[in-house]
């Protein structure tokens, strides 16, 4: 007998960000089950054409820029026409300051540029608040829906400055930067805020913070990460697609509001 309880394969999803790590594992798990992805991102990549060749018509990408309302409501138009109002909206396309980044991305908060706070928020913020508006306007007017925004453990908690010490004890002057556990704090709250507004528009509203994920890191950072992690080691993207799964499906029907939290047991130290 089929479960229906996490049945997502009628679902239609709209996935920003598709063309990440992440991004490509979440279209996975949706494809595989059976729904249809609309993966949104900048630029294609590799594992975005291998999707395609993997599921053919199931998948489609469109290039499209999470902080522009316009190019949004432009996607918003292609998907309407080729397939219907999107009934999952993932809000997972976010940037942050790079380990390898100019040494004034990843200095001191005193010295933090203000063209870079700007950026980060544009994106992982400002974004996901325009994906809202778009896409998640069109599924209140009909009535039906899933938003799942992507937060971060940084996002509850501040960073821990204690894992780059290695890189200051080398000569480095390196710090986590404010922007990106601003934007995801931001976005918790954002998300409380639209499960109450839409909730009797039948759009539930929830976040998933999540922690690392291994992307081949340096090995002193890793070390310093594992050793602070009580589960022992970083995440692999297919981690968080359990997940996603259950704030899909009816399996959570009567969740809304709520951040879900997959870290491993970072935040519970």
């Amino acid at each position: 007998m089929k479960d229906i309880l996490f049945d997502i394969s009628n679902e239609t999803v709209v996935l920003t960000g598709v063309s990440g790590l992440l991004g490509s594992s979440y279209a996975r798990a949706f494809l595989e089950r059976g729904a249809k992805v609309i993966g949104l991102d900048i630029y294609s990549s590799a594992r975005t054409d291998f999707l395609k060749y993997e599921f053919n018509n199931s998948f489609q990408f469109i290039a499209a820029d999470v902080s522009k309302k316009d190019s949004l409501l432009a996607a918003q138009e292609i998907i309407h026409t080729q397939y219907s109002i999107p009934t999952v909206l993932i809000n997972n396309a976010a940037i942050d300051s790079p380990p390898s980044a100019p040494p004034e991305e990843n200095g001191p908060f005193e010295d933090y540029p203000e063209e870079s706070w700007d950026k980060v928020i544009d994106v992982n913020l400002k974004g996901v608040f325009l994906c809202c508006q778009v896409f998640g306007g069109a599924m209140a007017k009909n009535g039906k829906g899933s938003i799942i925004n992507v937060a971060s453990i940084y996002g509850i908690v501040s960073p821990d400055q204690n894992l780059y010490q290695y890189r200051r004890n080398r000569g480095e002057v390196f710090y986590k930067p404010v922007a990106y556990s601003a934007s995801k704090s931001g976005l918790i709250n954002l998300t409380r805020y639209l499960a109450v507004y839409w909730a009797k528009k039948g759009i539930r509203v929830n976040s998933l913070t999540i922690s690392g994920v291994y992307n081949n890191q340096e090995s002193e950072f890793l070390t310093e990460y594992c050793g602070r992690i009580p589960i022992g080691h970083m995440a692999a993207p297919e981690d968080y697609n359990g997940a996603m799964i259950f704030l899909a499906s009816k399996a959570s029907d009567y969740m809304t509001g709520h951040n879900l939290v997959v870290d491993g047991g970072w935040t519970a130290i």
